[in-house]
């Protein structure tokens, strides 16, 4: 099985305008919302997509990851955005470019 993977860590992932990321209390989770209808998270990936608002690259994501599992995090987070990716729930750009 080939691994997928995930962009450059320097490169900037974000959610695309037809999905709206938000938290939903009757659901206790973050949902990704689409015209199609909805995909609940898990806690991970509600808080790998909640960074990606276009401004983090995707290293900064995993060192603030990091930081708030209190261990390295980083191949999972690359699993996770090459599926979301994949998914087309992210889109990616280069760090600096004009969103």
């Amino acid at each position: 099985m080939t691994e997928r993977l995930a962009p450059a860590d320097d490169r900037v992932p974000a959610i695309p305008p037809l999905f709206r990321l938000q938290w939903e209390d009757a659901q206790q989770s973050y949902v990704l919302l689409f015209p199609e209808g909805m995909i609940k998270l898990n806690r991970s990936g509600g808080e790998i997509l909640r960074r990606c608002d276009g401004r983090l690259t995707q290293g900064a994501v995993i060192a603030e990851l990091n930081t708030a599992f209190a261990q390295d995090v980083g191949a999972d987070v690359r699993a996770f955005l090459a599926l979301a990716t994949d998914k087309g729930w992210v889109t990616w750009r280069p760090a600096g470019a004009t969103p």
